[in-house]
């Protein structure tokens, strides 16, 4: 593993020198999907396992979502293709209604490779928000791994990091705070001499084509580099600027709050909530 990780850090100079010399106009659009495995229980004897399996296989459709990451060798934007899909993934089964939101369908998250920040407009339960903040740093390890997504050659990373998952259910007065490993893969080309890729992942000297993080997995389906129409890439300009550490806070306390509307009607049935992790 050390021989990879020392691997790795002489490619990642040789990409930036290398860039700094002849990608100073280089750019694609590359196209992402995603999908969400689901795991959810209800104290509820209201739903036999045949309709709750239901459930989550409908939610589970409904999570699969379209992205765009716009690029230069400095710069990106990445948001959701607009779709049947957009917005919070909902069922409704004998009386009860399981919604699924993340926020993401009215979302644009711009990147700054070379300045290691971000700005991300996101809707938070009918406000605007503007999140400015520094972009994780990575430390990824190359594995040795290889493997073709589409006519691309790919290495495997990963990244192992330690993260505060954080659950609210109705009867808790506030949310229970645990530490949760949560380990990264991402798979990554050097035929494409851009430090990005989908989300706030970057660091690796080559496009990210594909991630999997805990039960989501991220994967490049099309690629189109240098086109003739010039990219465009703009940073969200409407809503409230706050830092990370604010919009966390905001995120919880509507959660919070959310939840205590809900617990004088759920009939005894529990609800939860998990955030992070």
């Amino acid at each position: 593993m050390k021989n990879f990780n020392y691997i790795l850090a002489i490619l990642l100079f040789s990409f930036f020198f290398n860039e700094s010399l002849y990608a100073q106009n280089f750019s694609g659009i590359a196209t992402y999907k995603t999908s969400s495995q689901l795991k959810i229980e209800l104290d509820s004897t209201a739903m036999s396992p045949a309709q709750m399996k239901a459930i989550q296989d409908k939610l589970q459709k409904q999570l699969q979502k379209e992205y765009t990451l716009a690029f230069t060798t400095s710069e990106s934007v990445w948001k959701q293709v607009e779709s049947l899909n957009s917005g919070p993934a909902s069922v409704s089964s004998n009386g009860m209604e399981v919604m699924v939101a993340d926020g993401s369908g009215n979302s644009v998250l711009y990147k700054n490779i070379a300045k290691k920040q971000f700005e991300e407009g996101s809707d938070l339960m009918g406000k605007r928000f503007i999140v400015k903040g520094e972009l994780t740093e990575y430390e990824w390890k190359l594995t040795g791994e290889t493997k073709k997504i589409g006519n691309y050659n790919c290495q495997k990373a990963v990244n192992s990091r330690i993260v505060d998952a954080k659950k609210f259910s109705t009867g808790m007065k506030e949310m229970e705070v645990t530490k949760d490993t949560i380990v990264t893969t991402a798979w990554f080309t050097m035929d494409i001499p851009v430090s990005n890729g989908p989300e706030k992942y970057y660091g690796l000297p080559g496009l990210i084509l594909e991630v999997q993080r805990g039960n989501k997995t991220i994967i490049c389906t099309k690629i189109e580099l240098n086109p003739s129409e010039k990219i465009k890439i703009e940073k969200p300009k409407k809503g409230k600027v706050v830092t990370p550490e604010e919009y966390v806070e905001i995120s919880e306390k509507k959660m919070e709050e959310m939840m205590k509307r809900y617990s004088g009607g759920n009939d005894g049935e529990q609800i939860e909530i998990r955030i992070g992790g």
